[in-house]
This record gives structure tokens, sequence and C-alpha cells, in this order.
């Protein structure tokens, strides 16, 4: 593995139902499963902090794609939807839909970054043939 820029430390205990806590202390939260699995729906879940970090990574990644090409993307708007469904063997499995909307681009240049950055985000490497993941772009799917 390669030097890494950063690297983020996190520890959890008890798992979805427990306690969660980065190592610099700016996350400390509770855990909880979501009401549409069985759980009281009291603390995060995973799966809401999984959306915050893909569409936060996708709008960087967006906004440095657009600069690079005298682009406006700044003002870009992702909507993540992180969901768990039924897979075989009663396991579950992740889907992501990112609605993304970037105002200040015509529908062509704003469907042609997109999906430039879906290419070089980390999550989307990250995720790319795990995981189904869908683009709307303002409005239309990709």
């Amino acid at each position: 593995m390669t030097e890494a820029l950063y690297t983020a430390h996190a520890q959890v205990t008890g798992g979805r139902n427990g306690h969660g806590r980065t190592s610099d202390g700016r996350l400390d939260l509770d855990l909880r499963q979501p009401k549409g699995l069985g759980g009281d729906g009291e603390g995060v879940n995973p799966e809401q902090l999984f959306a915050i970090g893909y569409a936060a990574c996708f709008g960087t990644t967006l906004d440095v794609l657009g600069r690079r090409a005298e682009l406006t993307a700044d003002d870009a708007e992702i909507d993540a939807a992180v969901s768990l469904a039924p897979a075989e063997g009663g396991r579950l499995r992740l889907g992501v839909e990112l609605r993304i909307s970037l105002p200040s681009l015509t529908d062509e240049q704003a469907t042609e970054l997109a999906g430039a950055a879906h290419q070089a985000c980390p999550y989307s490497r990250a995720t790319r043939d795990n995981i189904d993941v869908r683009l709307v772009v303002n409005g239309t799917p990709l």
C-alpha cells in the first residue's frame, strides 16, 4: 500500500447499537439501528454516515474537476441515499443513489462532469462493481 496522505481513525463499541467516536473527538455519537430494521432510530446509523461521506467526497471531486475544466461546480448539491436491500442467503446489500444538482452548468456540461467525477471520486472507485450506484444529474438518470 502506498503512503497515505491522510488516515481517519475511529472506534466503535457495540456495533449498530453502540457508540462511535473519532480519535480527534470531533465526531462522538450514539449508533442505533434504523426504525426500518427494527431499531428505535434514536441514534445515527452507518448508512447515514456513509451517505454524508460519499456525497461530500463526490461534491469535492465535482468542484476540483470543474475548476480544471474552467466550469463552476462549487454550487453543487448532492442528495445521497444509501439503502440496505435483501440479498441471497438472507444477507443484506448496499445500494446508493446520488441526486446531483449543478445549477451553474448546462445539462450537457453537468452530465459530462458528473460522469467524470464518478470515474475519479475515491468513494465511487471503491464501490465500483461492488454495489449498485445510480446517478441522477439535474433530474436525469445517467
